[in-house]
């Protein structure tokens, strides 16, 4: 069910943007239709490229253990796919900044989704001091290690918004393709 009201956004939202004239090829790249150069050109580039690469960073290591990861989770295989997918080709499309609107969307989605397992599991906003946790708390896979919490989902949830209202900026694919229009 979730899977078809996820085809049908995805349907509506290209029948939109090709359909009706208010809403234009822009809206492929962000919310805002301008492309800043200069100093603010450059601080999105960082911002995108920063988190573009942080996203295949958290994405490769999901998609290659994704069996392990969907059982930790209690989630469906089929749902970590599109989650981690998305963290990687949106992390490739977010360095370059191609369709950047559309790259940020679906892995706003599963940040969206970590806050709400992080939030069901009882975890944090903020996690404790890892120092001061009792040696036999928390043990993460590798041994002591960062107890969870939601607070960099939630960072990631604000730092994608950003890039998909501010849009890519003027040094990217999508300033190249759309900027003229």
């Amino acid at each position: 069910m979730i899977y078809q009201f996820a085809l049908g956004v995805a349907i509506a939202f290209f029948l939109a943007v090709f359909n009706f004239p208010q809403l234009n090829p822009h809206l492929l790249s962000a919310l805002y239709n301008v492309y800043p150069d200069g100093f603010p050109g450059l601080a999105l580039l960082l911002l995108r490229v920063s988190v573009g690469g942080l996203f295949i960073i958290h994405g490769y290591p999901k998609i290659t253990h994704l069996r392990q990861w969907a059982e930790s989770l209690k989630v469906p295989v089929f749902l970590c796919f599109l989650s981690a997918a998305s963290m990687l080709g949106g992390g490739i499309f977010l360095i370059i900044g191609f369709l950047t609107l559309l790259a940020t969307l679906p892995i706003l989605c599963s940040m969206i989704f970590a806050i709400y397992i992080h939030i069901s599991g009882g975890k944090p906003f903020v996690a404790k001091d890892p120092y001061l946790i009792s040696e036999d708390q928390y043990q993460g896979a590798l041994g002591k290690g960062e107890p969870p919490s939601w607070e960099k989902a939630f960072m990631y949830c604000i730092m994608l918004i950003a890039i998909a209202v501010l849009g890519p900026g003027a040094y990217s694919l999508d300033a190249l393709i759309f900027g003229g229009i």
